[in-house]
C-alpha cells in the first residue's frame, strides 16, 4: 500500500487499538510520509520481533493432540495487505484470520482450537464480524483463547467470544474502547508557505480533513461513529463473557489494559495459567466430548447473571465459595463472578431434574 494512501486509512477511521501502541503506530507512518527511515537498531529490534514471533506460531501450531492453535498476534487489520504493511508481515489480517478458523473449525481432525493472542488491537473494520464468527462456533468445539501476553481493545474484543479465556501471569486484557485521531497540519502548512483548497461537491464531502481545524460539526460526527464501534465493542464483550453490557462499560478497566490477576478478578478472563495448562484443559475437553464452555455461558449466561441476583443464586455462589475455601484449594478460576455462574448453572439443573 502507498505511503499516502496508508496515512489516508489511519486518518479516516475508528481504532480499537491500546493507545501507547496506536501512538506509535502513528509517529512511524509519519515518518514514512516525510521520507525518514527507521535507524538501524529499530529496524533490528523489529526483525528480532517478526523472527521470535514465526517462531512461536510455528512450535505453537505443532502441538499436535487433535487441538489447531491460531496465532492473534500484532497489529490486527481487515485486509491482508494492510496487515503486512502496518505490522511488517508480524499483524493478522482479520479477513485472513477468519477463512483459518472457519476451516479449523470444518476440519474433522481438529477437536478444539486455541487462539493464541499477543495483539495491540487495531482497525475496527472486520473485528466485530471475527467476534461473531467466533461467538457463533461456541458449542461446536472447544473454543479458548490464550493471553500471551497482550490482549487488548479488538483483540479482546474478538478474544472474549472464546467459550473461555485464560492469561499468562504477566500478560495484560482490556483497553476496552474506540478512539479516532484528527491532527491538524495546518500551522504546518502556513509554516511552509502552503495553502491547501478543496474543490468538492456535497456537503460534507472534505470534513474533517488533516489541513485544516476540527470545526464542531465535524467533530461531533466522528465522536457519532465512536460511539456506534464503542456500542458495538462493549455489547459483543457482554454476550461473549456473558455479563451485562454496565458491567463491561465501568468494571472492563475502562479503557485501561489490565495487569492478569485484575483482569481475573474483574471477569474478563477465566485463569492465569501456562500455554501447556491450557493444552490439557483442551485435551480433557475433546476427550469428554464438551464444549469446553465455562459454567453459565452461552445462553445460559443471561440466565446466570439474573439468578445471581436472587437470594437464592447468592447462597449458592457463597455456599460454593466457602466449600472453596474449606478445601484450601487454590484455583485461578475460583473468583466470585465465576463461582456465581457455576452456582446458577447448578441451580438451573437442580430445576430441570426436580
Amino acid at each position: 500500500m502507498h505511503k499516502h494512501l496508508l496515512l489516508a486509512a489511519f486518518a479516516n477511521q475508528a481504532w480499537a487499538m491500546d493507545q501507547a501502541h496506536l501512538t506509535t503506530f502513528a509517529s512511524v507512518l509519519h515518518r514514512w510520509s516525510s521520507g525518514e527511515s527507521a535507524s538501524a537498531e529499530v529496524m533490528a529490534q523489529v526483525e528480532a520481533a517478526k523472527a521470535a514471533r514465526a517462531t512461536r506460531s510455528k512450535s505453537a501450531t505443532n502441538i499436535g493432540s487433535g487441538i489447531a492453535v491460531l496465532p492473534l498476534y500484532g497489529v490486527m487489520a481487515q485486509r491482508a495487505n494492510m496487515a503486512d504493511d502496518v505490522s511488517g508481515s508480524g499483524g493478522t489480517s482479520t479477513q485472513a484470520f477468519t477463512a483459518a478458523f472457519r476451516d479449523a473449525l470444518d476440519d474433522d481432525s481438529v477437536g478444539g482450537i486455541i487462539i493464541d493472542i499477543d495483539s495491540p488491537g487495531g482497525s475496527v473494520f472486520g473485528t466485530g464480524e471475527l467476534a461473531a464468527e467466533i461467538f457463533n462456533a461456541r458449542g461446536k468445539k472447544p473454543i479458548y483463547g490464550y493471553v500471551n501476553s497482550l490482549c487488548a481493545s479488538a483483540a479482546y474484543w474478538a478474544g472474549a467470544q472464546c467459550a473461555q479465556l485464560f492469561i499468562t501471569s504477566g500478560g495484560q486484557a482490556g483497553s476496552v474502547g474506540v478512539y479516532m485521531q484528527h491532527i491538524d497540519e495546518s500551522g504546518a502548512l502556513d509554516k511552509a508557505g502552503l495553502k491547501a483548497e478543496f474543490i468538492s461537491a456535497g456537503k460534507y464531502k472534505v470534513e474533517g480533513n488533516t489541513l485544516a481545524p476540527l470545526d464542531d460539526d465535524a467533530r461531533a460526527s466522528l465522536q457519532k461513529t465512536v460511539d456506534a464501534y464503542y456500542t458495538s465493542f462493549t455489547s459483543a464483550v457482554a454476550k461473549g463473557r456473558g455479563v451485562p453490557v454496565a458491567s463491561v462499560r465501568s468494571g472492563f478497566g475502562e479503557g485501561r489494559c489490565l495487569l492478569a490477576q485484575d483482569a481475573l478478578s474483574a471477569g474478563m478472563v477465566d485463569g492465569i495459567c501456562t500455554f501447556d495448562e491450557v493444552v490439557s484443559r483442551m485435551s480433557k475437553a475433546i476427550k469428554s466430548g464438551g464444549s469446553g464452555a465455562r459454567a453459565g455461558s452461552l445462553d445460559l449466561d443471561v440466565e446466570a447473571n439474573e439468578l445471581s441476583q436472587t437470594t437464592d443464586g447468592q447462597a449458592l455462589a457463597d455456599n460454593t465459595i466457602s466449600q472453596v475455601t474449606q478445601t484450601n484449594v487454590v484455583d485461578p478460576l475460583a473468583d466470585k463472578a465465576h463461582l456465581i455462574r457455576m452456582a446458577a448453572r447448578k441451580r438451573e439443573l437442580e430445576l430441570i431434574s426436580a
